[in-house]
């Protein structure tokens, strides 16, 4: 149940020869992510759980979630823009339902991420289904 953005990320993952193009696509996909404003990168925003600093500020309009996020590692920033396409757009009631990590896995994230990054995406994953779930 993958979103048409995510499902151009796996084509073009599909593509790729190796985990180095797949790495640099990732952290392409972050940097043409527009940075999140200064004033939400606040505690209440900041995901726990990552090596990195991360903030997620979700947002639903007409029951569709959306979110904007940015982190200080570009890598991170990839991530986040990975999670973008993945949720962005779904209903409210949707995001529950997206099995993240089956979808992940089919881009290989799980077999080449250090073990925090794993925890990482994990908790921001976490976060996302949680805000999604006290706005349904």
């Amino acid at each position: 149940m993958a979103t048409q953005a995510f499902e151009e990320i796996a084509e073009t993952f599909d593509f790729l020869d190796d985990w180095e193009e797949r790495y640099r696509h990732v952290i392409e996909l972050g940097k043409a992510m527009p940075p999140l404003d200064d004033s939400f990168k606040v505690p209440a925003l900041k995901v726990q759980g990552c090596a990195s600093q991360v903030w997620l500020r979700p947002m639903i309009e007409n029951q569709s979630f959306d979110f904007q996020g940015d982190s200080d590692a570009m890598i991170v920033r990839g991530l986040i823009a990975v999670l973008h396409a993945l949720y962005s757009g779904l209903p409210v009631a949707e995001v529950a339902k997206v099995d993240a990590v089956a979808e992940l896995g089919r881009l290989g994230l799980n077999d080449h991420l250090s073990s925090q990054r794993s925890n990482g995406l994990r908790a921001m994953v976490q976060r996302i289904r949680e805000e999604a779930a006290s706005r349904a």
